[in-house]
């Protein structure tokens, strides 16, 4: 079954999609994220995403967190570099519980001055946990790397430093500038017909009151980008290592063959190309991926691995070569075909995920103004060409562009 849209007068735009599940999810989606922060907000986002659990005008904390929780449902947000996301999950008789509970944290939320000093604490253990994986730190790290001194370059969570200046004041500032109603995506997902899901759309979000901002994000200049080498001693037992640089933002007409290319050379098929060149063929790394994230005006690919210290330069030089290799040997009829089979399979088995669903409709929503359906994905992922392939592996692989971040 397609989505279906409805909008209200104050700029509030519901998309639903009706399955046949017992269980339902949806959420309120925000186009404010990490990059909207100025320099003596680093990390506030992050910090408001907490506190909006932390008590409205009529709930406590507790009275928030169970409300779903005691009817076996959950409840859940997080924050990216452009975007915020309350969502929940819930067995389907309980949309009205549901709708209720994100309009009431997210638009009547006090923000309560004791919370504040209390989430900045815990915030700080979730930063001081990240120090403690590698794994995840480097592409917070690379992605400061590659974005540098650019808004894009702030780590989600902030730092100690930047959060001990953040007060009362400056959260109901940053929310009341960077919250507006005509860039928010409630997204449903679950078994009920479009008609009742918008009767509670509109019963519990048509009085809240239109808010419009015009963002002004700093774009992310290619030309001030250049390409930089780091090594960081760091006490792990593996050596950690990303190539990449920045790449195609959701409006380019080439972030398609990019994804293929990502999805080929690091994907989660155990047969992708690093995965049997570095870890099948020659066992020198545990984990290998590569990853395409977009944004609105930029994006950033990059290739993971780890392995012991002794085979990071070979693992590197191999690596170097695949890309080398896709530079200038076009991908023949049958490996095109697998790897397009390969990458609509996995967007497929995604969908089946009815949470990342909901997810990826309010997102779509919020970016292109409209969702396609796997048909039409389908459809344009078949018209990518060998050619097409070999040009963006030139464009984006360029020796020139490649930065490298290791951790050993």
């Amino acid at each position: 079954m397609k989505c279906k849209i409805a909008e209200l007068p104050n700029g509030l735009r519901l998309i639903h999609k009706q399955i046949d599940s017992p269980v339902a999810h949806c959420g309120i989606m925000i186009n404010t994220g990490s990059r909207d922060e100025t320099s003596s907000e680093h990390g506030i986002t992050h910090l408001i995403e907490h506190l909006i659990f932390k008590g409205t005008s009529k709930r406590k904390a507790y009275h928030i967190l169970s409300r779903m929780e005691d009817v076996g449902g959950e409840l859940n947000a997080y924050t990216s570099k452009e975007e915020t996301c309350i969502h929940t999950s819930f067995f389907n008789n309980y949309y009205d519980r549901a709708f209720e509970l994100l309009r009431d944290i997210l638009f009547y939320s006090t923000f309560p001055a004791k919370e504040i000093e209390k989430e900045k604490e815990v915030i700080l253990d979730e930063i001081n946990s990240y120090k403690d994986s590698p794994f995840e730190l480097i592409f917070d790290d690379f992605e400061e790397q590659i974005f540098h001194d650019h808004p894009m370059a702030n780590n989600i969570l902030g730092s100690e430093k930047s959060l001990k200046k953040i007060d009362r004041q400056a959260i109901l500032d940053f929310y009341n500038l960077n919250y507006p109603t005509t860039q928010m995506i409630v997204a449903s997902v679950g078994n009920m017909k479009f008609e009742k899901v918008a009767y509670y759309f509109e019963k519990y979000f048509s009085d809240i009151p239109r808010r419009e901002v015009i963002k002004e994000r700093k774009v992310f200049d290619l030309n001030n980008y250049r390409k930089s080498t780091k090594t960081l001693s760091k006490d792990t037992h593996q050596a950690h290592c990303i190539i990449g640089a920045p790449a195609y933002s959701y409006n380019d007409d080439r972030r398609l063959a990019l994804h293929l290319l990502a999805n080929y050379l690091g994907g989660p098929g155990l047969n992708s190309k690093l995965n049997m060149s570095l870890r099948e063929k020659r066992g020198y790394a545990y984990n290998v991926e590569a990853n395409y994230t977009l944004y609105s005006d930029t994006g950033i690919v990059s290739i993971y691995f780890g392995s012991d210290e002794k085979d990071l330069n070979k693992s590197i030089r191999l690596t170097l070569k695949e890309l080398e290799n896709l530079k200038t040997k076009k991908l023949g009829p049958t490996q095109l075909l697998r790897a397009k089979k390969q990458l609509t399979g996995q967007i497929a088995m995604a969908a089946e995920n009815h949470e990342n669903q909901m997810l990826s409709i309010a997102k779509s929503l919020l970016v292109y103004n409209k969702v396609d359906d796997l048909e039409t994905i389908t459809r344009r992922i078949q018209q990518i060409t060998a050619e097409e392939i070999i040009d963006v592996a030139n464009d984006i692989f360029d020796p020139n562009r490649l930065s490298t971040l290791i951790f050993k």
